[in-house]
């Protein structure tokens, strides 16, 4: 970096050298030709340039004697100075004379070369020689860069005076005074020889380079001194592009910046808040970085930015001129750390998050697993809304979030809810099968068809064979009922199936069995099997989709033989009034029977047993007595009609209409007439009616049928007929009024 040009003019311009005039030691060497001068007199302002291959301008002879200042005001009249260029401008045409071996004959000094202004320049140091650069500061203060006894820099400061007693002022003697400063003339005179070497007591001052003629002081420093370690802030120049490349390090997050200016501490704390940050932040968590965290970091990172850009602004940093070229670039690349750790971290918290949503879909997926693992072996209707849940679940990974592990094993999972809801099946318990292989054959009306597969179309057979099974197995049990219920859905659900022929064969061939022994007669109790076979002839007669009127028509034949059985089985058990409901049942519902004729005579002589229980003993005959047959003619000598009933060899009825002439016996009638006697009167006036009756022993029921107050009496009687006679019945009734 260049520094400013320095414009500081000396008091009084010095006076116009006559460099015509050669002073004591200039004359040439006689093997050197005399350096150009411009003429004498000219008014221009002339750079002095010593001879190639002189001597160095800092080698002095011990034995040279510098010539007299020229006193400060003295200004030649026709001196101008010239526009004073920048301090570090060096005439394109100046060439630093090369260093002399140290046994060389002494020569003379070179000139010193004069700037534009009048000043005179010091010349640059020879290559390894230590001094400072030309963007470097100074030394200050009568800091020495050489040793005691070197030559002083042609051209810096006059000779000194008589006495060599080093800094002070001269009085009007010539003789130095005591004290440091400038002499009252400037510093025009070099340091005579004294104590420590040619330069007296040390070397003066020197003036930056660019810093206008002897006789001045440096300017004032540009800012205070700097403070803290790496000289952050001195008085060095602004350097924008310095500040700016520190800033940019300290926001990459590893207070690089403030390593460069080795400002340890503040270093020290973006490490720990660079280490605080990691340490909440990794693993990254679905939940990331709390946002008052990253806000904190975030404050420290631009406070860590302003603040070295600060103490970068003026500071002088340790690193070489070609290392700190690349601070810049280098701050830049750094600032990908903190971008791409964000990108990184964000990255591995949307993995986290990623991880956690899968989480909670595998946890849901668990939860319905749970349900059909929990109520496997329970019977379905108190299982089914679970079932259902996880379905619903099922279903909704699948479709909901299609690339989730989750989703991913829900066929699986579904081939393990078709195995537990199928399980009755798989043991064999098919009545407990026919709900859940119902529900499974229905998924394809509730479950999505990419979900489900085909996972549904094997359920038909299955089904068949649970109802077909259950179906058989309530038969076994003799609970007809729930197996024809089971026949029924077979048939409506599956009319083509293998399984309804079966039904057919097995249903006939049950129902073929059951009336078999009131066909044959064989049953021991008629009346029970006979209401047995009847319902279930009913139960098969009212089965859908099945061809059963075989089985159907033996049954019904079967049952009119069983109701027959059933009414003379009663008799003889002397169950007289069922025997009578049976056998007029019989007669009614069979009207066309063989059977009815003798199912009337028996019920005739069950009615006349239940008052006489001597008629019982011997069942009507089913066919009529021959031989010879004696007449019995029947009156009715009463008010009411009268129904007579008789068993025998023979058994029947007649009914004889009522005498409207006719009173009843006893009571006043007797007291009246005491010779009156039943059907004394005129034959003519009763009704009448004769029987034909095989000899034997009759029992005989007379009941009253009109609606008189004689109706529903009955009298019952006993009469032995024997061949050869005619007999008369007069039928009446006693009162006692």
């Amino acid at each position: 970096m260049g520094e400013d040009p320095n414009d500081a003019r000396p008091e009084h311009a010095p006076p116009k050298l006559d460099l015509n005039k050669p002073g004591p030691g200039d004359e040439p060497p006689a093997d050197r030709p005399p350096a150009d001068r411009p003429p004498a007199g000219s008014g221009e302002t002339v750079m002095i340039r010593p001879a190639r291959g002189g001597t160095p301008r800092d080698a002095t002879p011990a034995d040279a004697v510098p010539a007299p200042a020229p006193p400060r005001d003295a200004t030649p009249a026709d001196a101008v100075p010239a526009p004073a260029p920048p301090r570090d401008a060096t005439p394109a045409d100046a060439v630093p004379a090369e260093a002399a071996p140290s046994d060389a004959a002494p020569q003379d000094p070179a000139p010193p070369q004069a700037t534009p202004t009048g000043s005179f320049r010091l010349p640059a140091p020879a290559p390894g020689a230590g001094g400072p650069a030309p963007w470097e500061a100074p030394p200050q203060n009568g800091g020495s860069t050489g040793t005691a006894g070197s030559a002083a820099p042609a051209g810096s400061f006059g000779p000194a005076d008589s006495s060599g007693s080093g800094f002070g002022p001269a009085d009007s003697s010539g003789t130095s005074g005591s004290g440091f400063g400038p002499p009252p003339g400037g510093f025009g005179g070099g340091l005579g020889a004294g104590a420590g070497g040619p330069y007296g007591h040390g070397q003066a001052p020197a003036a930056a380079p660019g810093w206008a003629g002897a006789g001045t002081l440096p300017p004032p420093p540009s800012a205070p001194p700097g403070f803290g370690p790496g000289g952050g802030g001195g008085q060095g120049e602004s350097r924008p592009l310095q500040a700016v490349a520190v800033g940019l390090l300290n926001l990459s997050c590893l207070g690089l910046g403030y390593v460069l200016l080795r400002q340890w501490i503040g270093a020290a704390v973006c490490w720990a808040a660079t280490a605080a940050l990691l340490l909440l932040a990794l693993p990254a968590d679905a939940d990331g970085v709390p946002l008052g965290v990253l806000v904190g970091y975030g404050v420290v990172l631009l406070a860590a930015a302003a603040d070295g850009a600060r103490r970068g602004l003026r500071a002088t940093l340790s690193a070489g001129a070609a290392a700190r070229r690349l601070v810049l670039p280098l701050a830049l690349v750094l600032l990908a750390v903190p971008a791409g750790g964000a990108v990184a971290y964000g990255s591995a918290r949307d993995e986290a998050r990623e991880e956690a949503f899968q989480q909670s879909l595998l946890a849901r997926l668990a939860t319905a697993d749970a349900l059909v693992k929990a109520r496997e072996g329970v019977r379905f209707d108190l299982a089914e809304s679970d079932y259902t849940t996880a379905l619903d679940s099922y279903e909704k990974l699948a479709l909901d979030h299609p690339g989730s592990r989750a989703a991913k094993l829900v066929p699986e999972r579904l081939d393990t809810y078709v195995t537990s809801v199928s399980k009755p099946y798989t043991d064999k318990k098919y009545c407990e099968a026919v709900d859940p292989l119902k529900h499974l054959r229905e998924l394809p009306d509730t479950l999505d068809a990419k979900v489900l597969g085909n996972r549904a179309d094997g359920f038909d057979e299955p089904l068949a064979q649970s109802l077909y099974e259950c179906g058989a197995g309530e038969l076994r049990r003799e609970a007809t009922k729930p197996a024809h219920e089971a026949f029924t859905e077979l048939a409506s659900t599956f009319p083509e199936s293998v399984y309804v022929g079966q039904t057919e064969k097995l249903v006939g061939d049950g129902l073929r069995n059951a009336a078999a022994p009131l066909s044959d007669g064989s049953a021991p109790d008629p009346c029970g099997t006979t209401e047995e076979v009847r319902t279930q002839r009913s139960d098969v007669a009212a089965l859908k989709g099945y061809d059963l009127s075989g089985p159907v028509g033996d049954a019904a034949r079967a049952i009119q033989k069983g109701v027959f059985s059933c009414g003379t089985k009663q008799f003889r058990d002397e169950e007289y009034s069922d025997a009578v409901k049976t056998m007029d049942q019989y007669a009614k519902d069979y009207p066309k029977s063989p059977q009815t004729a003798h199912a009337r005579t028996i019920s005739i002589a069950a009615q006349i047993a239940d008052h006489e229980p001597a008629a019982g003993k011997k069942l009507p005959s089913a066919t009529v007595p021959g031989g010879s047959r004696m007449p019995m003619v029947v009156s009715n000598d009463g008010k009411d009609a009268v129904e007579l009933l008789y068993t025998g060899p023979v058994t029947g009825k007649i009914t004889l209409k009522a005498c409207g002439s006719c009173t009843n016996y006893g009571g006043i009638r007797e007291a009246v007439d005491p010779d009156a006697k039943p059907c004394g009167g005129s034959s003519s006036k009763y009704p009448k009616a004769t029987l034909q009756l095989p000899a034997g022993t009759y029992y005989f029921l007379q009941r009253r049928t009109g609606s008189l107050s004689s109706a529903g009496e009955t009298k019952d009687s006993k009469a032995v007929i024997e061949p050869g006679y005619t007999y008369t019945n007069c039928l009446y009734v006693t009162s006692q009024f």
